[in-house]
């Protein structure tokens, strides 16, 4: 519970109808998009500006209140659930799209803005903002931000981090920082962009932030390969990188996924095949085809059974819609749902998945695998039942090994979804005891009383590193 003092002084800055501690609002955010993690915090406050957050952090700082920022609380690693109480920061409010300078191929958004209006808005104006998580329809440019997201186009676009040129956000303690700014070239200092990018709330609280956009491609097309070899399918992705063709998007779905995905979307997708690749080219006319040519030929000589090009644009936009909706569809199987993910070199997909189906029989676990397979990202994701404590304790078992197999694979425990609570544990194995000790300096530099999203990163204990074979 909040001291009566503090929430006058919120209310004074914010309005009183805008501070919320009742019952319903506490319940509603105490969780996010993370299964099975809840935690009650004391306050809701929804401020409408950079210098209102930056009031009432002068206030939180002085009574030594933690703040958890968020925006639709879409992420799956438990990054916006209040895990020591304190006061949530819901950006809603501040979801104006500011600028779009068209001169300078930048956009400058407040941190509520939703990602898909955002980027509907930007192609009406024949321009381009790539990042497209899966989440897009419902998550907010600040989340997006704070997460770092990926998407579907991340193979051939890059990530949230690669668009991000500069932002305004509160410190801890209430003070304004601007980093960077409409420009191409910077070095002026460390890069305070990109080490905000990814942060997860964790250092500061970002407030607005100029994006770089870029041209809209003249052109694209979709395309599927069908495959009843797993390994033929990752040995596609392969050729086609090998081939010096870099596909705006390319997806993989195994077995399992293809049918519960086809029960839900009624697409008539193929269920006797082991793997489906989904497969988009943009760009000017001539190259798309020259491309998707290329890429069927390559998918044949890898052994598809099928490859089908999208004869109409709606007929594309169902399957990259599918393809969004694995997620969705595969909800509707068990009660509770978890959704991981686990990033290897693209050389190394056909082995990883192989070690995730591994994995899953030997903990008879059920879990479904798709994801990003141009650039080697992952999505193991599990089926199960929470009230079912020895299950669950298995599909815990079963993804400790996945993301130790990552590890030994050359990979990483996370590739878009975020370290939050859930993958704290695991972050040692990825940058060691030395980079834990660099990444501690630096919360401790920007937050020295540990108030932004605290007990997220940082674990109290870092698990004991696996050492499995393939036994």
């Amino acid at each position: 519970m909040l001291d009566p003092r503090l929430k006058r002084e919120l209310a004074a800055i914010i309005g009183e109808t805008f501070v919320k501690d009742d019952p319903q609002s506490l319940v509603t955010h105490s969780y996010d998009g993370t299964p099975m993690l809840q935690s009650m915090p004391d306050a809701v406050v929804y401020p409408e500006s950079t210098e209102q957050i930056s009031e009432m952090m002068k206030a939180l700082h002085r009574y030594r209140v933690p703040v958890v920022s968020r925006g639709s609380g879409t992420n799956l690693c438990g990054g916006t659930v209040p895990a020591q109480g304190g006061v949530v920061l819901v950006t809603h409010r501040m979801n104006r799209l500011l600028e779009i300078d068209t001169d300078n191929l930048t956009a400058t958004v407040q941190p509520g803005l939703n990602t898909k209006a955002f980027i509907e808005q930007v192609e009406s104006l024949g321009l381009f903002y790539p990042p497209d998580p899966s989440s897009m329809a419902v998550s907010t440019i600040g989340g997006n931000i704070a997460e770092c997201s990926g998407g579907l186009r991340g193979l051939k676009y890059g990530t949230t981090k690669d668009y991000v040129i500069g932002l305004t956000a509160v410190l801890a303690d209430g003070r304004i920082i601007r980093t960077g700014g409409k420009l191409m070239k910077d070095v002026a200092g460390y890069d305070l962009t990109k080490l905000l990018v990814g942060s997860e709330g964790t250092l500061a609280i970002i407030t607005e932030a100029i994006l770089k956009l870029i041209p809209r491609p003249q052109a694209k097309k979709t395309m599927t390969a069908m495959f009843r070899d797993l390994n033929g399918a990752a040995q596609a992705v392969s050729a086609i990188i090998e081939n010096r063709i870099i596909p705006a998007t390319l997806e993989i779905m195994d077995q399992a996924t293809i049918r519960v995905v086809d029960d839900y979307a009624k697409l008539g997708l193929p269920r006797d095949m082991a793997a489906i690749l989904l497969i988009e080219q943009d760009g000017d006319e001539a190259g798309v085809e020259r491309d998707i040519g290329r890429i069927a030929e390559i998918c044949r000589e890898q052994r598809a059974d099928r490859v089908e090009v999208a004869a109409t644009e709606e007929e594309a936009l169902k399957l990259l819609t599918a393809r969004r909706s694995a997620f969705t569809a595969l909800a509707r199987l068990k009660p509770t749902t978890i959704l991981e993910d686990a990033t290897v070199p693209r050389s190394r997909i056909a082995d990883m998945v192989a070690e995730i189906g591994r994995i899953a029989a030997k903990y008879n676990v059920s879990i479904c695998t798709f994801g990003h397979a141009g650039d080697g990202n992952l999505h193991p994701t599990a089926t199960t039942d929470a009230r079912d404590a020895e299950e669950i304790h298995r599909v815990e078992q079963a993804f400790e090994e996945i993301f130790e197999a990552a590890i030994r694979l050359g990979g990483t425990i996370t590739g878009e979804h975020g370290v939050g609570m859930v993958k704290s544990p695991y972050l040692e194995w990825k940058v060691g005891e030395a980079g834990m000790d660099v990444m501690r300096g630096i919360k401790q530099a920007f937050d020295p009383y540990n108030l932004l999203n605290p007990g997220k990163m940082f674990p109290k204990q870092s698990r004991k590193r696996l050492v499995i074979g393939h036994g």
